[in-house]
């Protein structure tokens, strides 16, 4: 495997970092994109992986992103799409230019890296990887970010339609309550970032004849 490409949108901390960690310790070859760059280094001192500076709201970034990879690695075979932000729930809460950059990021940034990696993922009959949330399962109140993971769990079901029958595997990851810096929860033992990594490596651990479309992760303490 020393040759794998593992790209991951949205590396530079929680379940993107974790995922990177494990990543390299498996033998992928890390891509970390994301917009902080310094928290990127940091891992790259980790991972040994290529830094690329992305908002995966800008769709040439985005491109850029691919096109480097492809030149300084030769391949790609996992991308793992998993930018987003949230917002507070309530439809008069917040700042809507922060609301509409969070759809940006959410919803346009999935589809931005999954159609500037597509070709290379055919080629290497590769793994989509897509973040989602419980809240793209089921809806919660006033919570636009909630609408944004909805759109995210049909895009992954749009996506694997889409790659059927070029060998490209897809799996959604809809994670329950996850420790979040700055985030507090109703529950005390929640999932870690480590948690939800575990469950994208199982993922792309598969053999290629196996596609696990979506891995809903709770803590078992959680109700719903």
């Amino acid at each position: 495997m020393d040759d794998r490409v593992f790209l991951i949108a949205g590396a530079s901390t929680g379940i993107g970092a974790a995922t990177a960690r494990q990543a390299a310790e498996a033998g992928y070859r890390v891509v970390l994109a994301a917009r902080s760059v310094d928290k990127l280094e940091t891992l790259a001192d980790e991972t040994g992986g290529l830094v690329v500076q992305t908002d995966v709201g800008d769709y040439a970034q985005v491109e850029a992103l691919a096109r480097r990879t492809l030149e300084q690695l030769g391949r790609i075979d996992v991308v793992f799409a998993n930018a987003g932000v949230g917002h507070p729930r309530g439809f008069e809460a917040g700042d809507p230019e922060d609301a509409k950059q969070m759809v940006i990021t959410n919803v346009f940034g999935i589809y931005a890296t999954i159609r500037a990696t597509a070709a290379a993922l055919r080629e290497s009959k590769g793994h989509l990887v897509i973040t989602s949330s419980i809240a793209g399962r089921r809806a919660l109140k006033g919570s636009l970010y909630s609408a944004t993971k909805f759109a995210v769990t049909g895009m992954a079901e749009a996506a694997r339609q889409d790659f059927n029958g070029t060998g490209v595997r897809t799996t959604l990851i809809s994670p329950g309550m996850v420790e979040t810096p700055g985030f507090s929860h109703e529950l005390q033992d929640v999932l870690t970032a480590d948690d939800i990594a575990r469950a994208v490596m199982f993922a792309v651990a598969q053999p290629p004849h196996v596609d696990l479309n979506e891995i809903l992760v709770r803590p078992t303490a959680q109700e719903s």
